[in-house]
């Protein structure tokens, strides 16, 4: 069976919204929230963003904020293990649209090509991954991927 893990660092939650599953969040999602302290997400709804008063947590007492990762943080570890595990065991590794500088996110194409995986880079502009990947391809993902998937799929049907 085919598996695909989509590991990103956006915060938005777009990729869920579109209809991906297996998604690695390495830096969190705005859209839900965590206690300062005991990290532990509310029970109920919370709209952090419209509220008069931060609500607490009703376990520590700690403040609720947004579940993403700030500087300095520690990425989640659930994320992180689904991203090296994917990374190690792929064949094929896109990857789309990074400055492939922040790690530890830039090492995981990496981990991917030492692990014998087809790396496929997608970007603007050259990044420090580009020595490295198997093929290079410059444009915009918006372009870029629909015109991959339809020649993948051409060729495989």
């Amino acid at each position: 069976t085919r598996k695909f893990t989509l590991i990103t660092q956006n915060v938005d939650g777009l990729h869920q919204k579109a209809g991906s599953n297996n998604v690695a969040e390495l830096h969190g999602n705005i859209m839900r929230e965590i206690c300062f302290q005991c990290r532990k997400p509310p029970n109920i709804t919370l709209n952090i963003m419209s509220e008069c008063e931060i609500p607490k947590c009703p376990i520590c007492g700690g403040f609720y904020r947004p579940d993403v990762v700030w500087f300095g943080e520690q990425l989640p570890r659930k994320a992180l293990y689904l991203a090296i595990n994917a990374a190690e065991k792929c064949d094929l590794f896109l990857s789309v649209g990074t400055s492939a500088v922040v790690q530890p996110a830039a090492s995981l194409p990496i981990l991917a090509k030492q692990n014998n995986a087809l790396l496929i880079e997608v970007n603007l502009t050259i990044t420090p991954l580009t020595p490295i990947v198997d093929h290079t391809l410059t444009g915009p993902s918006s372009r870029i991927l629909p015109a991959l998937i339809d020649k993948v799929w051409e060729i495989k049907y």
